[in-house]
């Protein structure tokens, strides 16, 4: 029987010891430990890798991470909500987001044109700029594909078609819609109208209606591209419907053959954000012998100490 062992600090600690060490530490430490050996199992087996996150992670500054791991190649698949695609597009034309308090003054905060995201704080003058920027990426967008489409009924495009035409606009490294296209990764918005940008969908619409941005083609998109032969992993952060997204579109091809879940939600609530692994595979959207792990944290702890020990070992493996 495994043993719990003495954490004990040395000098130059490189994550990769400390994660290393978390197996036989304790509580949410050993499922940190176990969700990275998962990752690294899923990379090893060369599995089509999901890759799912809520707006708030892009809020903070996770999302040059994000950026940078499609960059790498380490996820197949983005599955997202709307608000991640606006903040992205905000910080890659230069808008900065500020770091507050959880206990600061809202109403204040509203007057000044200033809003709260937890300890961040996003200027209402960010979404002015980004608005702007955004109608002449759609009216561009636009004009391609009706110069170039074959629908007497006006161009129409699945959201993951226009993300990626957007990420090919954007000229910012540390972008996740720039990474996602350069690197042909898909970028899946099943709710891409609950936000600005969705706003902003509906506006451009009014001046243009024969424009269409289809969800339902990504359906049948994501589907396709899975089949019950290949092997799938999961990586899910927070919850959401970027989370259900990937779980149903895997289940529909067998369900998924490793999976970790990250999340500050908890099971007791009947929440699928806080629903485990286990409970997944009641339904068939992991496989009864699927590999998984659940870890409850907060995100921006949790998921930067798992990936960089990942990659650290993927590095010494001549996986990256």
């Amino acid at each position: 029987m495994k043993k719990v062992k003495d954490f004990l600090w040395k000098q130059a600690m490189s994550v990769e010891e400390i994660v290393d060490s978390f197996g036989s530490l304790g509580y949410q430490a050993i499922e940190l430990g176990e969700a990275a050996k998962v990752v690294l199992k899923m990379k090893r087996s060369g599995a089509k890798i999901f890759l799912t996150f809520t707006s708030n992670m892009v809020t903070s500054g996770l999302r040059g991470f994000f950026a940078q791991l499609c960059e790498l190649k380490i996820p197949d698949i983005l599955v997202t909500t709307s608000g991640s695609i606006e903040e992205d597009i905000m910080k890659s034309v230069g808008e900065d987001f500020e770091i507050i308090n959880f206990n600061a003054d809202d109403t204040a905060l509203h007057e000044r044109g200033e809003n709260r995201v937890g300890n961040l704080m996003i200027h209402t003058e960010s979404y002015m700029k980004f608005e702007d920027k955004i109608g002449k990426f759609l009216s561009e967008i636009y004009q391609k594909k009706k110069s170039h489409g074959d629908d007497p009924n006006g161009p129409r495009i699945c959201a993951s078609e226009l993300l990626n035409e957007i990420g090919l606009m954007l000229e910012d490294k540390n972008s996740v819609l720039y990474q996602a296209a350069k690197n042909n990764i898909p970028i899946y918005c099943p709710g891409i109208a609950d936000s600005a940008f969705g706003f902003q969908l509906y506006m451009f619409q009014q001046k243009h209606p024969d424009f269409i941005v289809d969800t339902i083609k990504d359906m049948e998109r994501v589907t396709v591209d899975l089949s019950f032969d290949e092997k799938k992993g999961l990586i899910s952060l927070g919850g959401s419907i970027s989370k259900h997204y990937a779980i149903f579109s895997a289940m529909l091809s067998g369900g998924f053959d490793y999976a970790v879940y990250m999340t500050t939600s908890h099971a007791s609530s009947g929440s699928l954000s806080g629903a485990t692994t286990n409970e997944a595979k009641s339904w068939g959207k992991i496989k009864d012998d699927g590999e998984a792990a659940t870890v409850n944290g907060d995100v921006c702890i949790t998921f930067p100490l798992m990936m960089c020990n990942v990659l650290d070992k993927m590095k010494k493996e001549d996986l990256l």
